[in-house]
């Protein structure tokens, strides 16, 4: 076997081990299932059974097709599924349930649509051709799934006291922040939409709306609307379980030095590097924060 197939059974065995890590630390204190099976580990496990479900026939038939449409599945399963197996309907639960199922029925529906449209997602390219890579993108969508869920499922397992002052700061400064964190996103890739589909700006790159004070709207958005799940559930958090902060970090590390900003940056700069309006463009707007250091006439 070449020593590229062993690097990347050895990268999905370390995505298995940090899993087991994260199901350990969040899983500390919280509600159990069949007898004492904790329901954040369970949670972990079906949220990777979902994708190595799905990647057989992905893989046999060389499909990217529903690998976005399964990591909304997933999301909508374990959310659903971890509240009715804790069966305690409080306030910060239903509304935890609310904000996941809002935001993940409507990027799962915008991305499949995105992706039948284009018929393929070029990231898959090369990929699915290896099965072994092609298991790493899902095995990394399940891992996703659990370090973005977590602070979310730690607050919906955690035990059940009474709310206190900072209970319902932290509920409503969350809820605030995660209705900004929509709102950038979900109109970030409504006004992308429109520009792609208008043909006389074929070739071109956005730069109005939201993409006039960001160059990345939509990933700030995302960023900040799991910081505000984060804090919403941030006083049922104790001992092992304050690792699940690490949400919204992980969102932040994967968006900005991993998946996200480096590719997208990089096909910019090469498709349009050089070009006297891009270079403006990309001096004056930065990169993630949507703050404008254009000048106005």
């Amino acid at each position: 076997m070449e020593k590229k197939n062993w690097n990347i059974i050895f990268q999905n065995l370390i995505v298995c081990l940090i899993a087991v890590g994260l199901a350990f630390a969040v899983s500390y204190g919280g509600t159990t299932v069949f007898g004492s099976f904790p329901i954040y580990g369970l949670m972990v496990i079906i949220a990777f059974g979902i994708q190595w479900i799905v990647f057989i026939p992905s893989f046999i038939f060389k499909t990217e097709k529903y690998y976005d449409l399964t990591g909304s599945f997933t999301y909508i399963t374990v959310i659903i599924l971890s509240t009715i197996l804790v069966g305690a309907f409080d306030f910060r639960s239903i509304i935890i349930l609310i904000l996941v199922l809002i935001w993940t029925l409507r990027l799962g529906l915008f991305l499949f649509k995105r992706i039948v449209k284009a018929g393929e997602d070029k990231r898959f390219t090369e990929m699915k051709k290896s099965g072994l890579e092609f298991f790493r993108a899902w095995n990394i969508q399940g891992l996703w799934v659990s370090f973005t869920t977590a602070a979310a499922l730690a607050a919906l397992t955690a035990p059940k006291l009474d709310y206190g002052i900072w209970d319902w700061i932290t509920m409503i400064l969350g809820v605030l922040l995660w209705i900004l964190g929509f709102y950038f996103e979900a109109l970030a890739d409504h006004q992308k939409k429109k520009f792609r589909e208008d043909s006389a700006n074929q070739g071109k790159f956005i730069h109005g709306g939201l993409w006039d004070i960001s160059r990345h709207p939509n990933y700030f958005g995302e960023i900040t609307l799991w910081v505000g799940i984060a804090l919403i559930s941030i006083t049922t958090l104790q001992g092992w379980r304050w690792f699940a902060l690490i949400s919204p970090l992980f969102v932040l590390f994967l968006l900005t030095k991993i998946s996200g900003l480096p590719l997208l940056e990089d096909y910019a700069d090469k498709k349009w590097g050089g070009q006297d309006d891009y270079e403006e463009y990309k001096k004056n707007t930065p990169v993630l924060i949507p703050i404008s250091f254009k000048k106005k006439n």
